[in-house]
């Protein structure tokens, strides 16, 4: 017999669940905040346009105090946008329900719904940037910390996977770190064509407001903290939401980046680093040793994510005329998920490096564990230095390398044998090619300018405030 099941209303997604983005992003995007960006837009409106002579004075003030009151609910409106269909006007009809006889008329006036749409997306965006750049700030003095702590730390530099010559440890944070960087000035670039108001009405040509419509917009923009847009249809041209979410997306691919190293590190059989593992955590239901990367993992599952829905705001730029509806829905989902996900990876990000346990005798027994044959590019060098032609000197460092591995012996014990190395070098020669410290060239030069430079863009009171 089957029990009886009894439906009960429970979050879909994760997202709507809590499981990923902070309280303080998610609230930016929740039903609720929407409904008051959208009557803070719809304030500020009225009060330019009662202020220009466009709508009466009065009813600029009734609509702007109703407006921000608080009494328009959010449970009214989704009342009224069950029968309405229309998520805006449904707003609109319970703005003017509250609004005295004089307002009523004025709501809403010479405006389109994408107006509003639009002008709340950009205000959604002017602060849900404010917390995203803090997050992209604090892991680059996190990343840039790392690469000063670990800049004289000698370690195997890998190319395909394969062992290839000596790096500074902490070159690999100031590459990151670098990378961040770019991803923050890209930000604050692509702000000044996103935060952008509209309130040119039905195709973007000012509609009721005639020339004075430019000017309601421009104080609007003002009084919102966002940017007149130039030129636009109903709707704000789609190339500037498509260039947001493609930002967020190479962001996305750059924590993933890092990730994969990191995970990649925490190997068992490379054991260089390993994620922060807190008392109490379970890595494996079945394995109790398992100290699995999982925020380096989750990390890398939602940059797919990530990058997938840069192809649905790329699809939302043809749309027909002065507009249709086919970007609306999927905008839904995009916008406020690339935000809200992007803020999960970061705080994922500024966890791990924050707590990233860094296991300096394994960094230093991975150097010698190819019997020294990662010292084979200083080896080639010398030779050349000597005078040896530089195809004859890969073929001896070539051969010398690969029989050595085949006998199981040392690399510098096979050169010290050979006589056509003896002939060039001496044992003290050939010794000192295999101390790794030697070997970090400009890493230091190369850390500490990428320091400076992350310190001139991140200061820490903007990290941490």
């Amino acid at each position: 017999m089957y029990s009886r099941i009894i439906a009960v209303a429970m979050p879909i997604l994760p997202i709507d669940a809590g499981r990923y983005g902070s309280r303080e992003i998610r609230s930016i995007f929740d039903d609720e905040q929407v409904l008051r960006y959208s009557l803070e837009f719809e304030a500020c409106v009225a009060e330019v346009q009662s202020m220009l002579g466009i709508i009466p004075r009065d009813a600029g003030i009734e609509i702007a105090r109703k407006a921000r009151s608080g009494i328009v609910r959010l449970e009214r409106v989704k009342e009224l946008e069950a029968v309405r269909e229309h998520d805006v006007a449904a707003m609109v009809e319970a703005l003017v329900e509250v609004c005295d006889d004089v307002a009523k008329p004025w709501v809403h006036y010479g405006l389109t719904s994408y107006d509003v749409v639009d002008s709340r997306i950009a205000m959604q965006l002017r602060d849900a940037l404010v917390v995203i750049e803090r997050k992209m700030k604090r892991l680059t003095l996190l990343l840039a910390e790392k690469a000063v702590a670990y800049r004289d730390v000698a370690a195997v530099g890998r190319t395909h996977g394969q062992h290839a010559s000596i790096i500074s440890f902490g070159l690999k944070f100031a590459v990151w770190a670098s990378d961040m960087l770019i991803h923050i000035k890209g930000i604050d670039d692509v702000k000044d064509r996103v935060l952008v108001c509209k309130t040119l009405g039905v195709v973007g040509t000012g509609s009721l407001m005639g020339d004075r419509a430019v000017d309601v917009q421009s104080m609007v923009a003002e009084r919102l903290g966002l940017k007149p847009i130039d030129a636009a249809t109903q709707v704000v041209s789609r190339e500037r939401i498509a260039e947001l979410v493609a930002r967020l997306a190479l962001i996305a691919s750059t924590l993933e980046k890092i990730a994969v190293e990191i995970r990649n590190l925490q190997r068992t059989e490379i054991g260089e680093v390993m994620e922060p593992f807190k008392e109490g955590q379970m890595g494996s239901s079945a394995v109790p040793v398992k100290r699995n990367p999982i925020k380096s993992e989750r990390v890398s599952s939602i940059a797919k994510i990530m990058r997938s829905m840069l192809i649905v705001a790329l699809e939302n730029i043809p749309l027909w005329h002065e507009r249709d509806l086919s970007n609306s829905a999927n905008e839904r989902f995009i916008i406020p998920m690339s935000i809200i996900l992007l803020d999960e990876m970061l705080d994922s990000m500024i966890s791990v490096i924050s707590g990233l346990v860094v296991n300096l005798d394994n960094i230093r027994r991975n150097i010698y564990v190819s019997k020294g044959q990662i010292f084979a590019e200083f080896v080639l060098d010398t030779l050349i230095r000597k005078g040896m032609d530089r195809i004859k000197a890969y073929s001896i460092v070539q051969s010398i390398a690969f029989n050595a591995s085949l006998n199981g012996m040392e690399f510098r014990d096979a050169l010290k044998e050979d006589p056509r190395i003896k002939s060039l070098l001496s044992v003290e020669e050939v010794d000192s090619l295999f101390d790794a410290e030697k070997h970090l060239a400009s890493s230091s030069r190369i850390i500490e300018g990428v320091v400076d430079a992350v310190y001139s863009v991140c200061r820490e009171e903007d990290a941490t405030s």
